[in-house]
């Protein structure tokens, strides 16, 4: 039989940022526990707000699987003497199964016939087994932040306030933190905060909204969106969506009311950003535009709580908002009082690292990075790029920055503009920083694509060359998204750089600083560059087999690289494809231990081998042409025509023969052939049936 669990933790408001990571442990968990116990279940769902997290499990079974153990003992011939009878170590082995002799079974393997101990285990009953499961289920739950409450050990979220857990309508008694689970939930902690008891998911979903709390996420976001549209039309405009604040707002409440407040007119004449940043990031308001995406002096607030009088919760949130704004409005008049160039001499007084120096002294360094990027990718940007590495840190020291931290970049263009700079200047300001975050926007201009590239190889250089590099989820410095930035900019704009030589150039301005040996330090960053590429491009869909092999041969150009891991995945699903990678590995594994040489045609004895080294020529010859135009996908095809001739080679010659000279010569000719193969990848790495 099948039936039906429903878990609810209630706590006390739990940070909006931590939820999503909750119920998606809290799903694997469940997951994790029920299969290792072998209980069967069709499907797991998970739900939440700021005050409870929710697991159903549905199609849940009453009892354990049986589990059958099978322990194989003596052979036969040892097991039984000549008639039959079992000998001493027949009675020992069953002693120590803890059964009888007579139970023992025969049993037959590749090794012959041996005696075996078969016991059944009956299954538990899924209510005792979920009592035992579920305080580890919960104490186990991902939090950033855990924290302990009154005199007990556990740690948690929030203190947490009541257990519900219900299997089949009964109670799945356990305790946890002198909680006992029950079959009561509570409703919305202002409109309807007494208990209501709990039979059913059904029932759960029936009371939790007559008591305001809309318990699913997705149909909680839906009210939301709802909610905010509809006030914002109130003032004949629409909502500035932002799906990051959306899915925050979301989970700060249980029963979601949207209203609509406003601000001075004057205000507007602050940069956009500085009021987008206002609202969205401290106070987690909707900003509110027009058809023509300008904004109106409006905002949305989503409240917890449905209000009879919803002016006075308007007033409140403008008068917080109000605050705001006119302290922005004093930092930005303030900030604009001292040129921007004026406040790079004070970066002399900020430290970047205690190890690594001064801010100042970091925009000295990949500056002059940044200029060789530009004498290698775009010369007559180099005078440029100069200027932007000078400037493009110096509104860290502003006060609008050092309120606003999220504003760095938007403040140096904004600040860079105002003091008179070219708008590409300005604009590469902001673009250095690009991209902040997964999926955020790369540098659209060469101008700040090179000078981001310079800033974050110099992070990531230094900080490995003092010995601060990223081990498991730790990464203070964030160098692993610092070094997606790089590879993803690089991608994107097309960029042939060497990135040895840049690192080489970079380790020699950081000479004084560092704490780790110059070609230590190089060979630890690309293996972490390679680590980094690997991954994103195994998320986006390519084969780790071929990501693997195309990594392995040449690493140095990115955009090289990426092109033949393309070349090769485009190709790998071509008939063609396997039978040549298997015939590569067949040639590698004959050469494997040989050295080098030149071939020399006069030592060839037949005309298998005068074909395969004829097509290998004519293959090269054109190979190369190919590889020189960057075109790997023809340099492969090109290959194909190879794999003919070494097969007849491999058929009708022998290669290690006695003849010492004939057989280095016939060595020679395959390392050239697979010398070949390995300008594009290491195909011994491709996965083959």
């Amino acid at each position: 039989m099948q039936g039906e669990f429903l878990l609810e933790i209630g706590t006390e408001e739990i940070p909006a940022g931590f939820i999503p990571d909750a119920l998606s442990g809290l799903k694997s968990s469940l997951r994790k526990e029920l299969k290792t116990n072998r209980i069967g279940f069709k499907d797991i769902k998970t739900m939440g707000t700021p005050r409870r997290l929710v697991g159903l499990v549905e199609g849940l079974s009453e009892r354990q699987e049986a589990l059958v153990t099978e322990k194989i003992g003596p052979a036969r011939d040892l097991a039984f003497d000549q008639n039959g009878k079992p000998t001493k170590a027949a009675i020992g082995f069953a002693r120590s199964q803890g059964i009888n002799v007579d139970q023992l079974e025969l049993v037959k393997n590749d090794k012959g016939e041996y005696i075996c101990a078969r016991k059944k285990e009956e299954g538990k009953a899924t209510l005792h087994i979920l009592s035992e499961i579920l305080p580890g289920i919960i104490t186990s739950l991902p939090f950033k932040k855990s924290m302990r409450w009154g005199y007990l050990d556990i740690t948690f979220a929030r203190p947490i306030q009541w257990i519900m857990a219900i299997y089949e309508g009964k109670v799945v008694p356990f305790q946890l933190g002198g909680i006992e689970s029950g079959k009561y939930s509570y409703g919305h902690r202002f409109l309807s905060p007494g208990a209501f008891e709990v039979k059913d998911f059904a029932s759960y979903l029936e009371f939790t909204r007559k008591a305001y709390v809309i318990v699913d996420p997705e149909e909680r976001k839906k009210i939301v969106h709802g909610e905010i549209k509809k006030a914002a039309s109130s003032v004949s405009g629409i909502p500035l969506e932002d799906e990051g604040l959306l899915e925050q707002v979301n989970n700060l409440v249980e029963f979601p009311i949207a209203l609509c407040g406003t601000f001075l007119r004057e205000y507007l004449k602050l940069p956009r950003e500085v009021l987008i940043t206002c609202m969205k990031s401290h106070q987690k308001y909707f900003p509110v535009v027009d058809e023509k995406k300008s904004l109106l002096p409006c905002f949305i607030v989503v409240t917890n709580t449905p209000t009879k009088n919803p002016s006075v919760v308007i007033r409140g949130n403008e008068r917080v908002l109000m605050a705001r704004l006119s302290d922005a409005q004093f930092f930005f008049e303030e900030d604009l009082k001292t040129p921007l160039i004026e406040r790079v001499e004070k970066l002399k007084g900020v430290l970047f690292h205690s190890r690594l120096g001064t801010s100042y002294e970091k925009m000295e360094r990949f500056k002059m990075l940044a200029t060789h990027i530009a004498d290698l990718l775009c010369p007559e940007l180099k005078k440029e790029v100069e200027r932007v590495s000078f400037l493009c840190k110096a509104d860290l020291l502003s006060g609008m920055v050092g309120e606003f931290p999220e504003l760095q970049g938007v403040m140096g263009r904004e600040y860079a503009l105002r003091a008179g700079e070219k708008r590409e200047i300005a604009q590469a300001i902001y673009e250095h920083y690009l991209p902040r975050f997964a999926g955020d926007t790369l540098p659209e201009k060469n101008l700040g694509a090179i000078v981001s590239i310079a800033d974050k190889l110099d992070t990531i250089v230094g900080c490995f060359g003092v010995g601060l590099i990223p081990t498991g989820t730790t990464d203070p410095y964030a160098l692993r998204r610092q070094a997606l930035g790089v590879i993803n900019i690089i991608l994107e704009k097309g960029y042939n750089l060497s990135l040895s030589s840049l690192l080489e150039r970079d380790l020699t301005l950081l000479e004084s600083k560092l704490s780790r040996k110059q070609e230590e330090v190089k060979k630890s960053v690309i293996e972490f560059f390679k680590a980094r590429m690997a991954n994103q491009l195994i998320t986006q869909g390519f084969s780790y087999d071929v990501v693997d092999a195309a990594l392995s041969t040449d690493f140095d150009d990115l955009l090289e690289c990426f092109k033949r891991i393309k070349a090769l995945q485009g190709l790998k699903g071509e008939p063609y494809f396997e039978p040549l990678t298997v015939t590569f590995k067949r040639a590698m594994n004959i050469i494997r231990e040989s050295g080098g040489g030149e071939i020399n045609p006069s030592l060839f004895e037949g005309e298998t081998e005068r074909k395969l080294f004829s097509t290998y020529q004519e293959v090269k010859r054109k190979a190369e042409d190919f590889f020189k135009k960057k075109d790997y996908v023809a340099y492969l095809k090109e290959m194909v025509r190879l794999k003919g001739p070494i097969d007849g080679f491999f058929d009708k010659v022998m290669v290690m023969v006695d003849d010492e000279k004939i057989r280095k010569n016939r060595l020679a000719l395959l390392r050239s052939i697979t010398n070949l193969f390995s300008r594009i990848a290491d195909f011994s790495k491709i996965v083959t049936e």
